[in-house]
């Protein structure tokens, strides 16, 4: 393997290591101390946790080990071994924050005093969505009902992985009901944790890579190309076109830049009357989307 993969691949396992650190935090500081359950696996573990002071770190352990064997040869090496990483370190960070080897219980949220019962699962649905979003764009995720959902992926690919772990978190915030003394208030707390997560992560995830494409139609574009190039540092794909009523000749340019650039772009609009746009949003951008170099 070349020394610059064997760097990004370290990288990765950092990230996710440490991303595993935090999510431990999360728990003992927000989740465990607040009478409501997160989703997925460990959601279930903390029910049990609550239920006979079993730790959640021993538990994901005990579930997670199997998943990782399995997932290993069935559903991907890398995967299975990057997930297993972020479990193992999120269940040793875990025990040593509930054993008190790392002492953070000046830091704990409880709400026995009062205070909102909602910023609880705010904090942590924020918190896991970081995680699961570094995670995600690791390679690998958080354990749990991923290794199973990317099974049931891989074996079924018409099945979304989103609609099968949204249908267990469902099944964790029904059964905390019953757990935390019909209670209807643990429910609505772990599904605004999972909507939070979702929210969050998935900024984390695409956020980075959100872009616009503007699709030019003008009779300047040897103009209005020369302005994106110096002004927005991007460049245009120029295309022949025809128009539908007039039947006369025009040109295309398709440019996509990053959102923040959007009023220097309409501004180099608003210099070519007759020029029309049409913007749209790009979730993701992949390949060779960067600015011109000042110096080109």
């Amino acid at each position: 393997m070349p020394t610059q993969k064997k760097r990004q691949l370290a990288l990765e396992y950092l990230i996710i290591a440490l991303s595993a650190v935090l999510m431990a935090l999360n728990y003992q500081v927000f989740i465990l101390h607040n009478a409501f359950a997160p989703t997925g696996i460990n959601g279930i573990a903390t029910m049990i946790q609550y239920l006979f002071d079993f730790s959640v770190g021993y538990i994901s352990l005990i579930v997670n080990i199997p998943l990782a064997i399995f997932c290993f040869f069935k559903v991907g090496r890398h995967f299975a071994l990057k997930t297993f990483t972020a479990v193992l370190t999120f269940s040793l960070a875990l025990l040593m924050l509930q054993n008190d080897i790392i002492d953070v219980s000046r830091f704990i949220y409880h709400t026995d005093d009062g205070r909102s019962t909602i910023l609880a699962p705010i904090a942590s649905g924020a918190v896991n969505g970081l995680v699961y979003g570094l995670s995600i764009r690791s390679g690998g995720s958080t354990g749990g009902i991923d290794y199973i959902a990317a099974y049931v992926h891989k074996k079924r690919p018409d099945y979304s992985m989103m609609n099968i772990i949204l249908c267990i978190n469902a099944a964790v915030a029904s059964l905390s009901y019953f757990v935390y003394d019909f209670n209807i208030e643990p429910v609505i707390l772990c599904l605004m944790y999972s909507m939070i997560t979702n929210k969050v992560s998935d900024s984390i995830i695409k956020g980075g890579k959100k872009a616009l494409k503007v699709e030019v139609i003008t009779n300047n574009p040897d103009e209005i190309t020369h302005d994106v190039i110096n002004i927005l540092r991007h460049s245009a794909t120029v295309l022949n076109a025809k128009g539908g009523y007039t039947h006369a000749d025009k040109t295309m340019l398709v440019c996509v830049i990053n959102k923040h650039q959007i009023t220097k772009f309409l501004e180099i609009i608003g210099n070519y009357p007759g020029s029309f746009a049409c913007i749209t949003d790009v979730n993701q951008t992949v390949g060779n989307f960067k600015q011109v170099s000042r110096n080109a």
